[in-house]
């Protein structure tokens, strides 16, 4: 087992990855703008679909990271297994700025496209699901107030309902970005599942 001041290390590093990935988002806008010459009401309407997918990507980021936070709110120290798993997880999200690139600026109807965007948030679920479940299985890696009380419920329905996400953008065709509405189901999902663990003896 690790000590705080390595964990300190591996969430501040986490941190400035994440924060990095989410500016990269706005640097294609930001090179567009200095390559036209219109005024700035053409230029937003011209661009008004990828500053569209640019304000989805940075709230998936964004909730991201807030589920990353609240996870180590809870952690007081770290092993091996965990900080790969963390960097799997920023792999995924330093990876996202491409596949929202590719939406935003090429075929809008390539499946593919939908596929690699969508499909990069799954991983993304998948490697903060395995952080859940590493922390879970090591009490030791816990916060002694809410140790024994933590589960995988909330990563496992968000990671199941974006797989659902993925498989409808690739095989359905006209759904592309709407899958992503499917995201406000689990909530209630998750809801119900708790309900039902603290139902049983």
């Amino acid at each position: 087992m690790r000590t705080e001041r390595g964990l300190s290390r591996l969430v501040g590093f986490s941190d400035g990855v994440v924060a990095i990935a989410i500016t990269l988002l706005v640097l294609p806008l930001v090179t567009a703008a200095t390559q036209v010459d219109v005024d700035a009401g053409t230029f937003l309407v011209e661009n008004a679909y990828q500053l569209l997918v640019l304000v989805l990507s940075f709230a998936v980021i964004g909730r991201f990271w807030i589920a990353h936070h609240q996870l180590y709110e809870n952690v007081i120290a770290y092993k091996p297994s965990l900080l790969w798993a963390t960097l799997l997880w920023l792999l995924t999200i330093v990876f996202l700025p491409f596949p929202t690139q590719l939406l935003a600026t090429a075929d809008r109807d390539s499946r593919i496209t939908y596929g690699l965007y969508i499909g990069t948030m799954v991983l993304t679920a998948l490697a903060a699901l395995l952080q859940q479940w590493i922390v879970v299985r090591n009490p030791d890696l816990q916060n002694p107030e809410v140790r024994g009380t933590l589960d995988v419920a909330s990563y496992a329905t968000i990671a199941g309902a974006l797989i659902v996400c993925l498989l409808l953008a690739v095989l359905v065709p006209g759904v592309g970005l709407l899958s992503l509405l499917l995201l406000f189901v689990s909530g209630p999902i998750e809801s119900l599942i708790r309900r039902k663990q603290r139902k049983k003896p």
